[in-house]
């Protein structure tokens, strides 16, 4: 470890930064198997930026941060200066709304994420050996880049626990939310997972897979090689739907799904429904070398269950299948409760430059993290699992 100054600079495309110094931070494992988080790695980060997904227009404007030390890149981190609150799934709508009609500009902000992805990983991606001081590099810099810009506030959303706490200590607000995931109980076929599950759970789980896969065709799971262009005119039809009914326009462009068939496939499961060859639903999922990372889902024709087993039961199969230790299902749907997936918490941390709307915020998320703490314990009690009965056999 070296006493040489930390220099830190922005840069408007990946690309200035290199995949090698990216990936040393981003993912240092990525060299002897799958990287643990697939989504900040630079082959997905530069996906979106090549396929305009983020950059003009979008309201995701890259400004990746760089922080070097003795002409070493020692870590990066995925920002952007954002001209709205979409695509994040932490939701600051009511924050940005107080904060303007107090007569201040909210947008833009720096959001420290990954775009449309609410996974949980690290944001602040740092080489090996320098954690602490390359953290603590980069919020530094974000934070003066806020101040001299007189952007409003910063966020990094989906960090990981320890990040939370890090960056608590560094002055930053922790937030919580919860999720729904998946855990793998050492299961060695998804019947031993139903075996976990109260009767009546188990029971209706097998009722819905049944009238899933009785829609006429059969269900298939294609990762790497076996997923073809033809798959992805299939599922861009199905992600155009589910875009326009749940944001109103999709966030992806179709330029994105070309550049994931060249670059990204081996990260990559998808899940249809075919009928005679031809995909009529399917499940967009991403595989980090611990846990199946659902996305996005879609169809062109309605069936009952179909939406549950191809992005719940499917994922469980494969997740079991792989060794995997967890399904992580996205953000919101308290209707996956009942399928096997328990509520979680997600974290994130934010930094406000008007010290009376830090205050409020920091009230806010005191009474914020209270309420969802009990709402984890509730919703955790109405879980599907067994309780310790031991007269209750599968």
């Amino acid at each position: 470890m070296t006493d040489a100054p930390i220099e830190i600079s922005t840069h408007p495309s990946i690309r200035e930064i290199g995949q090698a110094d990216w990936d040393v931070c981003a993912c240092p494992e990525d060299g002897t198997g799958r990287p643990i988080d697939p989504f900040t790695t630079y082959r997905f980060l530069l996906a979106l930026e090549e396929s305009g997904s983020v950059g003009r227009g979008s309201g995701w404007q890259p400004r990746y941060l760089r922080a070097t030390q003795d002409g070493q890149v020692i870590a990066v981190a995925p920002l952007y200066a954002k001209g709205h609150s979409q695509g994040e799934y932490m939701f600051d709508h009511n924050w940005a709304q107080a904060y303007e009609n107090a007569g201040g500009r909210y947008y833009p902000k720096l959001q420290i994420a990954v775009p449309f992805t609410p996974a949980t990983g690290r944001r602040f991606l740092t080489r090996e050996g320098f954690d602490v001081i390359g953290m603590s590099a980069l919020i530094q810099g974000a934070v003066q880049i806020a101040a001299d810009n007189e952007v409003s506030s910063i966020h990094a959303t989906f960090c990981t626990e320890a990040e939370a706490i890090a960056g608590a200590e560094l002055g930053l607000m922790p937030r919580i939310g919860q999720q729904f995931h998946w855990l793998n109980d050492d299961y060695k076929t998804f019947d031993d997972f139903l075996a976990s599950l109260s009767s009546r759970k188990r029971k209706n789980i097998r009722k819905e897979r049944a009238t899933a896969q009785g829609f006429g065709g059969e269900i298939v799971m294609l990762t790497g090689d076996q997923i073809l262009p033809t798959h992805w005119d299939a599922f861009w039809e199905f992600y155009q739907d589910t875009g326009a009914r749940k944001w109103g326009s999709p966030y992806l462009t179709r330029a994105f799904f070309d550049i994931a068939q060249e670059h990204l496939r081996g990260d990559i499961l998808l899940s249809f429904a075919m009928r005679d060859g031809v995909p009529i639903a399917g499940a967009l999922n991403f595989i980090g070398r611990d846990t199946l990372f659902g996305r996005y889902w879609g169809c062109v024709e309605h069936h009952d269950c179909l939406h549950f087993e191809l992005c719940y039961y499917t994922a469980i199969d494969f997740a079991i299948a792989q060794g995997l230790s967890r399904v992580e299902a996205g953000a919101q749907g308290e209707h996956k409760l009942a399928r096997g997936y328990l509520p979680h918490t997600t974290h994130s941390l934010h930094w406000f430059g008007d010290p009376n709307f830090r205050d409020a915020i920091a009230r806010y998320l005191e009474a914020e993290k209270g309420a969802i703490d009990h709402e984890i314990e509730v919703l955790t009690s109405y879980g599907p699992f067994r309780k310790s009965n031991p007269e209750e056999q599968p």
